[in-house]
C-alpha cells in the first residue's frame, strides 16, 4: 500500500508540472490535482480496512467459532463370542480430528511419492503401498499407547509413522539411504522404531512373533500388550492356528488383527477362502469385524480390543475391512483381476480422508482453507524427505554387519569369503 501511496504521490507531482508548464494559474490545479490524491489515498485505506478486518475475523473463527468437539454415530461391528460390542458413537475433538486428517495424508501422500520414485528406478525391490488402507494404521494408533507394542507384515509403511517415525526416515529407508530408519539396510519391508518389530517379509510369520511379545508384556506384568497384524491372505497360515491355541491357553494381552484388503495377493477372498468370516477363525477367541475404512471405527473397535486384553481376558481377533488402491506390489498392475470401475467406486463411496474430512467440515471442526494448507504443509514434507532420500549416502560396506546385536562388544564377522573380515558394532 506504501508503494501504491508513493506512486500517486509521484503521479500528482508529473500533474503540477504539466500544468505549471501550460502557463496556467497555480490556484486552478492544484487544489483539484491534491484532492484528487487525497481521494486515491481515503479510498485504499478503506479497502485495506476491510480486508484487515476479514483476515482478522477468519483468524479469530479459526480460535473461537469451531466446534471443538462432536460426536458421530458409527457403523456396528460383527461379533464372535461377545455379549456387547464398542459403543455405536464416537466422541472427536477438533485436535484429534486435525491429527488424524494430516497423519492420513501424510500416509496417502509419501505412498504416491514412493510409486513415482519406484517407477523411476530409484527405489528397487520389493514395495507395498498402503493408500487406501489409512485409517487402519491412524485408527489402531489412536487406540493403544506408544508403550504398546505393534508387529506387522511387509505392507508397513505407514505403521511405521504412526509409531513414531519420520517421513524423511521412512523415505531414505526406502531408497537405502544411510539415513534411513534401518540405517538402509531393511528397506520397504524391514522398518522397525520402539515397540515396533516391523516389517516382516516372510508371509504370517509376524504373527507368532507378536505372541512371543505378548508373553513378554504377561512375564513382566506392565499392562501392556501387543498388536499382530495379518493379510486376509496369510490369514490360512497353519501357523496363526498354532499362535491362537497357545494364545489362548496362555491368556496373552494380544490383539490379533486380520486387515482383510478383499485380494491376497491377486485372488479375491471368495477364490482363496472357505470361509471369508476371519473375525471367526479364533473359534475359542472373541471376535469382532469393523469397517477399516473409517477411523473411528478402527479407533473405538481398538480401544475396546485393548480394554479386554488389560483385563486378563486373554486375545482377542479383529477383522478391519479395508481396501487397497494400490496392487499388492509395485510390480502388481492391479487391474488383472479387478476392474478400474471398482476402485473408482471405493474411492468415491469410502474412502478414509474424504470421511473424515466431510465430518469435519459438516460438523464445522475445521474451515476447507485450514484442511488446504494442512495439505499443502505435507506435499513440502514429502518432496523436503523426498530429496534427503535421493540425495543422503549410502551406507558404506563398513556398516553392514553392524547392529547385529544390542549393548554388545564389537566382534568380528566372516565376509562372502574366509578371508574377509567385517566388524559387527552395536
Amino acid at each position: 500500500m506504501l508503494t501504491l501511496v508513493v506512486n500517486l504521490a509521484r503521479e500528482n507531482w508529473t500533474i503540477c508540472r504539466q500544468e505549471g508548464r501550460r502557463g496556467k494559474p497555480a490556484d486552478s490545479w492544484r487544489p483539484n490535482s491534491m484532492q484528487k490524491m487525497l481521494t486515491i489515498i481515503s479510498n485504499v485505506l478503506r479497502g485495506s480496512a476491510r480486508r484487515n478486518a476479514a483476515s482478522l475475523v477468519v483468524a479469530s473463527r479459526s480460535y473461537a467459532d469451531f466446534t471443538p468437539e462432536a460426536t458421530f454415530d458409527i457403523k456396528k461391528v460383527d461379533l464372535h463370542r461377545l455379549e456387547e460390542g464398542p459403543p455405536l458413537t464416537a466422541t472427536l475433538t477438533r485436535e484429534e480430528g486435525l491429527k488424524y486428517y494430516r497423519t492420513m495424508q501424510t500416509i496417502r501422500r509419501m505412498e504416491l511419492k514412493a510409486d513415482q520414485l519406484y517407477k523411476q528406478k530409484i527405489i528397487r525391490g520389493f514395495c507395498h503401498l498402503s493408500d487406501g488402507q489409512e485409517a487402519c494404521a491412524v485408527g489402531i494408533e489412536g487406540g493403544i499407547t506408544l508403550s504398546d507394542h505393534l508387529i506387522t507384515a511387509y505392507r508397513a509403511h505407514g505403521y511405521t509413522l504412526t509409531r513414531g517415525g519420520t517421513v524423511r526416515e521412512i523415505m531414505a529407508e526406502l531408497t537405502g539411504r544411510r539415513g534411513g530408519i534401518a540405517k538402509g539396510k531393511g528397506g520397504s519391508m524391514h522398518m522397525y522404531t520402539k515397540n515396533f518389530y516391523g516389517g516382516n517379509g516372510i508371509v504370517g510369520a509376524q504373527v507368532p512373533l507378536g505372541a512371543g511379545v505378548a508373553l513378554a508384556c504377561k512375564y513382566l506384568g506392565n499392562d501392556q500388550l501387543c498388536v499382530s497384524l495379518y493379510g486376509d491372505g496369510a490369514a490360512n497360515q497353519g501357523q496363526i492356528f498354532e499362535t491362537y491355541n497357545m494364545s489362548s491357553l496362555w491368556k496373552l494381552p494380544i490383539i490379533f488383527i486380520c486387515e482383510n484388503n478383499q485380494y491376497a495377493m491377486g485372488t479375491s477372498v471368495e477364490r482363496s477362502a472357505a470361509s471369508t468370516e476371519y473375525y471367526k477363525r479364533g473359534d475359542y477367541i472373541p471376535g469382532i469385524r469393523v469397517d477399516g475404512m473409517d477411523v473411528l471405527c478402527v479407533r473405538e473397535a481398538t480401544k475396546f480390543a485393548a480394554d479386554h486384553c488389560r483385563s486378563g481376558k486373554g486375545p482377542i481377533l479383529m477383522e478391519l475391512q479395508t481396501y487397497r488402491y494400490h496392487g499388492h506390489s509395485m510390480s502388481d498392475p492391479g487391474v488383472s483381476y479387478r476392474t478400474r470401475e471398482e476402485i473408482q467406486e471405493v474411492r468415491s463411496k469410502s474412502d478414509p480422508i474424504s470421511m473424515l474430512k466431510d465430518r469435519m467440515l459438516i460438523n464445522n471442526m475445521a474451515s476447507i482453507e485450514e484442511l488446504k494448507e494442512i495439505d499443502i504443509a505435507v506435499r513440502k514434507e514429502i518432496e523436503d524427505a523426498a530429496q534427503f532420500a535421493t540425495t543422503d549416502p549410502e551406507p558404506p560396506l563398513d556398516d553392514l554387519c553392524s547392529h547385529i546385536f544390542a549393548n554388545d562388544q564389537p566382534f568380528e564377522v566372516r565376509g562372502a569369503t574366509p578371508w574377509t573380515k567385517l566388524t559387527s558394532t552395536s
